[in-house]
Order: structure tokens, then sequence, then C-alpha cells
């Protein structure tokens, strides 16, 4: 074994390897997850984006043998070998290494064990987050989460929605309230935004149909394990929908996701120890009113008009299980842009979807009168002046507009079984942490 330059090309993953290459030359590249001794024989487990294959270095090749000994766990190699089919070897198949290279070295004692036979706390995890990632069950939520997005995105795209990518540095606050980061822009204050909605709201009445799949931003002062400070959402708006069409849409795209991920992601799922249920259409609607009714009855102190608490979510999670809305929520207590009932203003055009006691997804029918929504900023003591760049959009001609926002991160929670968001994504940003 040499540590001087080659080429480390591979011809094969170890996903490739099965009893049907059984006498082909292959050459393999990854990282040693074990090394063990059996009598004559050492065997290595090797470890790439793909699975796992077993190298078998018989006492017979007594270089090779011997220098099995320089390996460690971690540890980057290069081999090739002739494959060898035999039952008892995972996939059905070995290789017999005449060639393996040491292309890179691990410290040891490694800071976790990368294997997960050992436990480690979720701050030793996240402190070290790329071994900690290359754990099975930790692999296992980001091909969910790469899967989620592409249905995410396959599944607009056939509903003729065009994805679009709008500013993630704003000079005013996209809903409202305290939640916003300021930044140095030049001579000027900025923010970093809190969603599209105002951009998408705009595109609207462009493309009709619009998303995007993207990153914002939220001074969380909570510390929860549903709550990030840098989240993912993907944010819908549709032209001459209102608040039932666009919970359609939603409702149909979370059936396609979850049917995704248990047809594509059988062997992560299997490695989460998690059974995924494809919902059930149509999603159980409870209006706002019902549920703080259903509260009170279960002794929860709660007043109309006040938000869900996550004490209160919890309680609701314990017999709503699953895929639901609430709708019809209170206006004094959602985004000045969500349209209020002709009937009753003291209601708006607004739902939640929740899986269980975790909210998903939040949405509504928009105002697209201007003059109603200079009135709405202004009993939110917001100041009309600072969002003259959305307001005169709406002299333009503003069609009729509804959309949501879809939290990716709580998503994949739900896909997955996690139980913390922060395991849900590659390096979460909260309060706390801003490292790695």
């Amino acid at each position: 074994m040499a540590d001087d330059a080659y080429d480390t090309r591979k011809t094969h993953f170890t996903s490739d390897i099965g009893p049907e290459l059984d006498g082909e030359v292959v050459v393999l590249a990854g990282w040693v997850e074990s090394i063990r001794k059996l009598g004559g024989i050492k065997f290595i487990i090797l470890r790439d984006k793909e699975g796992r294959s077993q190298i078998t270095v018989p006492k017979s090749n007594p270089k090779i043998f011997d220098e099995v000994d320089n390996l460690g766990k971690e540890y980057v190699i290069w081999l090739r070998g002739t494959v060898r089919k035999i039952e008892k070897a995972p996939q059905g198949a070995e290789i017999i290494p005449d060639e393996i290279k040491i292309v890179n070295t691990a410290i040891s004692p490694l800071p976790l064990d990368p294997s997960g036979k050992v436990d480690a706390n979720l701050d030793t995890q996240l402190d070290n987050r790329v071994l900690d990632l290359r754990r099975p069950e930790k692999t296992a939520i980001f091909v969910i989460r790469h899967e989620t997005v592409n249905a995410i995105r396959e599944f607009l795209i056939s509903k003729r929605f065009i994805e679009i990518n709008t500013p993630k540095i704003i000079a005013a606050s996209s809903e409202g309230g305290a939640d916003l980061f300021p930044i140095s822009y030049y001579e000027k204050e900025a923010f970093l935004s809190q969603s599209a909605q105002l951009y998408k709201e705009q595109m609207s009445s462009v493309f009709e149909k619009v998303f995007e799949i993207a990153p914002c931003f939220r001074a969380e002062v909570s510390r929860t394990v549903r709550h990030l400070s840098e989240l993912y959402a993907v944010d819908v708006e549709a032209a001459f929908n209102n608040y039932e069409d666009v919970m359609k849409l939603l409702e149909a795209l979370i059936c396609h996701v979850f049917k995704h991920i248990k047809e594509k992601c059988s062997e992560e799922l299997k490695s989460l120890n998690h059974k995924l249920s494809i919902p059930k259409t149509p999603f159980p609607r409870y209006t706002y009113t019902d549920i703080i009714k259903n509260l009170q009855k279960e002794e929860v102190k709660i007043n109309w008009g006040e938000d869900i608490t996550t004490q209160a979510y919890r309680k609701l999670g314990e017999s709503l299980k699953g895929t639901y809305f609430i709708f019809d929520w209170p206006t004094a207590g959602k985004p000045f842009y969500i349209l209020p009932h002709k009937d009753n203003p003291q209601i708006c055009e607004s739902f939640d979807l929740m899986y269980g006691w975790l909210e998903l997804a939040s949405g509504g029918t928009r105002i697209y009168k201007k003059d109603m929504l200079t009135e709405r900023l202004k009993e939110q003591k917001l100041n009309p002046e600072s969002f003259t760049f959305h307001l005169k959009t709406f002299d333009w001609g503003m069609p009729p507009h509804a959309g949501w926002g879809l939290g990716l991160d709580r998503l994949v929670m739900s896909l997955t079984g996690s139980e913390n968001i922060r395991e849900c994504v590659l390096y979460p940003r909260d309060r706390d942490r801003l490292t790695p």
C-alpha cells in the first residue's frame, strides 16, 4: 500500500456488486467501516455512497493479508479485485483484492462511532456532523430529503407551475413581526428574508402559477424540537385560486410525496425502522373555532383568538393523528395579506396543515385590492410606506390569488419519523448553534 499519486477512479459502486459479476475484475473506492479476522482470513467492510461490500483477504495472498493491519476505521481506500459469488456475503458476492491502496487516513479514536453501534447525544452528533452523517440511519434521512424535493418539484411542474428564485436580502419584513435578522447592506439597513411571500404574490401576476424551494430566516426566540433560525420552505402561489383550491393542491402534493417516498426509499425507511403510511384523502378539516372548543373540553386553558401553543398542539396530537387541516383562523392573528371573510371579517380565509401535533404548512387567500391591503398594514401597525415596492404592483392589474408555505424540514421529520428537526438538516442553525 502506498500513498503516492495514482488514478482513483472507480468502475463500480458497492451496490453494483452481485453474483452476476462473478469472475469480473472491478475497482472500488470508499471508507473502511470495519475490519475483522477469522482464522486465516481477514474481512474488510468497505462503504461508499450506495452501500457496503465485503472485501475478503485470504492468507494465501501474504502481502495484502499483512498490510490489512495498516488500515483503520474511516480510512479512505482504493482497491482492485475479482468478484466471487458467495451466498453468505452481503449481496451474495465478495471481492478478492489483488491491490489495495490507502488514499487517506483517519484519526483514532474517532469523536463518535459512524457505524452507530455506540450512542452519541445530539450535540456530539452535530458537532461532528460529517462523521455523524456516515451513519446508515443518518444517510437515509438525507436520501429521503433528496427524493422529497424531487417529488415536490415533479408534482408542481406537472400542474403547470413555474419555479422561481426570489431575493433573500430584503428591505422590509415579508410578514410583519419582529423575528427578523438585520444585516449591514452597504450604507443601508436590510434584513434576511422571512419568506418569499411578497415576491411570489407579485409573480402570480406574471406567471400565474409559481413555486420556490429555498431557505428563509427567522429569529426564533424559542428552543424547541420543531424550530430553526434557517429553514427551507416550499412556497406556492396561484392566480385565480382561493384557499379551497390551494388546500386541495397541497393535499394532493402531500399524498404524492408520501407515496413517492414509500416506493423509492423502502431501504432507507427500513434503516430508520419507520413504517410510513400514505394519508387518505380527503384530509379531515376542522375550523379554528372547533379546535378551540375541543381543547377547552380537554381543560386546556385557551381562549378564542389566541394562538395555539405547543402544549395545546401536543394535546391535539393525542386524538388527531396523521394529516388534517385547521381553517378559518381569526384575522387578527394572521399576516396582513390574508383575506378576511366577506360575511365575518373577524375570520379570514386561512388554513394550517397539521401532521399530528406538528404544523407542516400555512396558507390562504390573499388580499388583491390595494386599498384593503393598505388598511390591513395599518391595522397591524405596519408602515405602508415601507411596502411601497409591493403596493405599487397592485396598480398594474393584480389577479385574485392564493397560496401556501410548506416547511420542508418539518415534512422530512414526518416522513422519517425523526423526533428533532435538527436531525433533518445538514447543518442546523438555531439560537445556540452557528457552527459547524
